[in-house]
């Protein structure tokens, strides 16, 4: 059963013919031609998710594992709207979401009929490209070449695209046939390299001996580990990498703030960087950004194969290409070069270690101490989802796992749909996926959990602190008489949602319950589980603080 619309058929078989293999549909009924055909293809997977953010960013957690566009369907209206925040977030981040959104024709907008807006370009400073399309057989040639090229550019560019699609009623007649329509593929052009001067480069690189290569979120790549393990035995040049980098060596700094917190002027002179090299996504840590914004390097190159990012106000030059492709040229131009720059701060690192445990020894039940523990406790060779705000923060502070790939949503750094995206991830991965939230994360996308989808090996560890405990870290907040609406106390927990949900529900209140939940909350189960750590919301902020401090 496919339906009778000519134009719905043909963004059918465009999805087919570009290979869109899954599709996450949300319910309305003028979307109805395209439900009917994409659940009845057999060569496409669908998903009926309810409420839109979460449909869109459980499709982005999909996409994210498996960098191929999925698609998302709504119907009209404001249906669509509730898809922006993960559409922001793929925009940012370079992951290819095909958004589809049933409109009503242009003779009913904007004349009182029901459930509708004007839909068209209303992702335009968001989206890599839109299309709208017209129901009208004369612009059925347009309307072919505008579906292929949005869904190419999804494809080429990494990122999201909008097709808007207006249907006049009848809207659920149907036929047996699905036609098959041809798709002129589109040259997309390639970067050229030849346009790199590797030399120009290596003639500053050869001669500086205090040097920072920083990389920021990146997929788990091992071609660009075995890269950078070049520079990490390189003795002038130092690597600091985030959290998200998926990048390790045992000569890397993987906890930046550790490192630089209690650095004084003269100690700030003295790592100020000659060059600086960044690559990948979005830097956490708002320490190197104030270092390297004060501090600045005399050059600094940013690698990315789509667009440069200024962070530190320093950007000499952009060098548009793969990171891959770069260090693969450069490191044959590339001469090591004698200094003690690099063994000076590891030195320096390796203190800050060793400080970071002694008081990680010393403190009672908390935030910062039920990280130590769930980052101990996460499996091998596993998917480890974080959430933004403070958890992403407490996370860059210790080292994990180098078996363990890491992501989180810092393309927007939102709340809005961790729990989803996590949920996508972990359909789309043959890895045991954790994730790590904070309760108003948690609450403010419940809807995540209700999805017929979920792996009976997904697991959250959920730290409810009463509220927004970022808002107790920050300065700011804590000097106004207006805190209940920064830091939205409450007394909240998972436990009813749990069973909603289907979950296995755990809960631990100290450190001794917390080991003791912890030991068996990875064993198969026939559900996914929840364990949820209750922290002291007067403490955390106070252990954090004193932290810092004590490895100063």
């Amino acid at each position: 059963m496919y339906p009778k619309k000519e134009l719905a058929q043909i963004l059918i078989s465009a999805c087919h013919q570009f290979k869109i293999e899954t599709v996450v549909i949300s319910p309305g009924s003028r979307n109805a031609p395209l439900t009917i055909g994409f659940s009845n293809h057999s060569d496409i997977e669908t998903f009926s998710i309810v409420d839109e953010r979460s449909a869109a960013f459980f499709a982005l957690g999909i996409a994210q594992q498996t960098q191929k566009p999925v698609a998302i369907l709504c119907t009209s209206g404001s249906a669509l709207l509730n898809y922006y925040p993960a559409i922001a977030e793929a925009f940012y981040s370079n992951i290819p979401l095909v958004v589809i959104s049933a409109d009503r024709p242009k003779h009913l907008i904007d004349i009182g009929d029901g459930q509708t807006i004007r839909q068209e370009n209303v992702f335009e400073n968001h989206i890599l490209f839109s299309a709208n399309l017209i129901e009208n057989q004369s612009f059925k040639t347009r309307n072919s070449q505008l579906i292929g090229e949005a869904l190419q550019i999804a494809t080429s560019n990494q990122g999201p695209v909008h097709i808007n699609i207006p249907f006049d009623e009848p809207l659920y007649e149907t036929v047996s046939v699905l036609k098959d329509f041809h798709f002129p593929r589109i040259s997309m052009s390639s970067l050229d390299n030849s346009h790199v001067d590797y030399s120009f480069f290596a003639s500053i690189w050869n001669t500086a001996k205090k040097k920072i290569i920083l990389v920021g979120v990146h997929y788990p790549n091992k071609k660009i580990n075995e890269l950078i393990h070049f520079y990490a035995n390189d003795t002038s040049v130092l690597i600091l990498t985030e959290t998200t980098s998926n990048l390790h060596h045992k000569n890397v700094v993987d906890s930046i703030d550790q490192l630089i917190f209690s650095l004084d002027e003269c100690q700030f002179k003295e790592l100020q960087p000659e060059v600086l090299i960044t690559f990948g996504g979005m830097i956490i840590s708002k320490k190197i950004k104030q270092f390297l914004r004060l501090y600045q390097p005399k050059h600094h190159w940013d690698v990315d194969e789509k667009k440069a990012t200024n962070t530190f106000f320093s950007l000499t030059e952009f060098i548009q290409q793969k990171p891959s492709d770069f260090f693969l040229a450069f490191n044959n131009s590339t001469q090591k070069v004698t200094s003690d720059y690099q063994k000076k701060w590891l030195s320096f690192r390796d203190e800050k270690r060793v400080k970071h445990q002694q008081y990680l020894d010393q403190i009672g039940h908390s935030d910062f101490k039920a990280f130590e523990l769930i980052l101990k406790s996460i499996p091998e060779d596993s998917q480890l989802q974080i959430s933004n705000s403070s958890i992403i923060r407490y996370a860059q502070l210790f080292s994990i796992n180098d078996s363990v790939e890491v992501f989180c949503n810092r393309g927007t750094s939102g709340i809005d749909g961790s729990t989803s995206t996590a949920i996508g991830a972990a359909f789309a991965s043959l890895k045991q996926t954790v994730f790590i939230t904070g309760d108003l994360s948690f609450f403010y996308d419940s809807n995540g959990l209700w999805n017929d989808h979920i792996p009976a090996n997904f697991r959250i560890i959920l730290i409810n602190n009463s509220g927004g405990g970022i808002f107790k870290i920050i300065p700011g907040p804590s000097t106004t008489n207006a805190t209940k609406y920064f830091e939205t106390p409450h007394c909240l927990t998972a436990e009813h949602l749990s069973k909603m949900y289907g979950f296995e529900y755990h809960k631990a209140f100290s450190t001794d319950t917390v080991n003791e939940q912890i030991k068996d909350f990875y064993e198969v189960s026939e559900k996914p589980k929840i364990l949820e750590i209750f922290t002291p919301s007067g403490d955390n902020n106070l252990v954090l603080k004193t932290y810092f401090n004590y490895i100063q």
